[in-house]
């Protein structure tokens, strides 16, 4: 959406190093915005971002209006929502309407420019199953996925992190050690307070800090299986959001 740093280059690198011509969408979406502050404030800097995505390796960047995603004298459908968007009680839960506008920006970008491989990011974990979901029921692009960039302190790269000062960008950085604290607990239940509390004695506060499984986002009673700890909390009016793997244990 813009406000590229080194996260979003990252994805660039990656799609490049496949081996296909790399188109970068920069669209600030309004339908997926719940709060029009966020939106009014989400930074737009098209030729800067333009720039950093052609040095990344870019061939093409691509800055569509509103009229280009969403012409007045085109239907654009918003596509059924998956369970993972609407069941799990997280971003579903805290964000409404956000997915429904992600869907249906995504599947408007896949269909204009018809893409055989889209790059995500894992940060948003649940965005990132919502497009997996999407495509394994609909058709389209192989999805692939990228860890997570961190800054040096383990806070996950973000357009928001701008509006955070030095001191605050170095308290976030408790989101990180709340999930690595998780992934040391043996029970789900036990991580889930490790994050809580972690969060909480830095100064966040907490939206969510749970334990699901992967793919579905289910609630679960052990780490037999793959699993993703998930956290999203405020710190001075910026809501971050920030996930890791979980061991499996047999």
């Amino acid at each position: 959406m813009g406000g590229l740093h080194e996260g979003h280059l990252e994805l660039v690198r990656t799609a490049k190093s496949l081996g296909r011509p790399v188109v970068v969408s920069v669209f600030v979406n309004p339908d997926q915005f719940n709060n029009q502050e966020d939106f009014a404030g989400y930074p737009r800097r098209f030729e800067v971002d333009a720039g950093l995505a052609e040095s990344a390796g870019a061939d093409v960047v691509w800055g569509p209006t509103q009229q280009d995603i969403y012409p007045d004298e085109v239907d654009v459908p918003t596509p059924d929502l998956p369970m993972v968007a609407t069941n799990p009680g997280l971003e579903d839960a805290h964000r409404p309407g956000h997915f429904a506008g992600v869907a249906r920006v995504v599947q408007r970008l896949f269909d204009l420019v018809q893409p055989k491989v889209a790059v995500f990011g894992e940060k948003d974990w649940q965005q990132l199953q919502l497009v997996q979901a999407m495509v394994s029921r609909d058709g389209g692009p192989r999805i692939h996925a990228v860890p997570t960039s961190r800054e040096a302190n383990g806070l996950a790269r973000s357009s928001r992190n701008e509006r955070l000062s030095n001191a605050s960008r170095e308290k976030a950085r408790a989101v990180y050690l709340a999930l690595q604290a998780a992934a040391a607990a043996n029970h789900p239940s036990t991580a889930e307070k490790m994050m809580r509390d972690t969060l909480e004695s830095h100064g966040l506060e907490v939206e969510y800090a749970v334990v699901r499984s992967a793919a579905g986002l289910r609630p679960v009673n052990d780490f037999s299986r793959p699993s993703r700890a998930l956290v999203a909390a405020w710190l001075d009016g910026v809501r971050l959001i920030d996930n890791l793997p979980m061991p499996v244990w047999t």
